[in-house]
């Protein structure tokens, strides 16, 4: 009879050291990544085109601060729009879902 081969315990410690360790290295890029997106100025000169119009990026900034719960009068301020604008992108923004609506990328 041949003679059985002794069965070796598996450790399963340095795995999941490794899988703690690979997580510990995707929430730290996580973050790095969330601030990039995060991050948008609301004076930014590239927020409208020559005409006085918002460009795209600048509507997106203007969903962004009401994203963080502003005021229309605070991101007319903060955008040098008008009010009446300001109100017509808020109503836009609502219709597009408020906060829970897509976003784009800014940049």
């Amino acid at each position: 009879m041949p003679a059985k081969q002794p069965t070796h315990a598996f450790d399963p410690k340095p795995v999941l050291d490794l899988i703690a360790s690979i997580e510990a290295d995707l929430q730290r890029l996580k973050g790095l990544v969330e601030q990039q997106i995060e991050k948008f100025d609301p004076a930014n000169p590239h927020n409208k085109a020559p005409d006085g119009k918002l460009t795209e990026e600048g509507v997106e900034c203007c969903y962004r601060l009401f994203d963080e719960g502003k005021s229309r009068y605070s991101v007319a301020q903060q955008m040098k729009i008008s009010f009446a604008a300001a109100t017509h992108r808020f109503n836009t923004w609502r219709k597009m879902g408020g906060a829970k609506r897509q976003r784009t990328l800014l940049g």
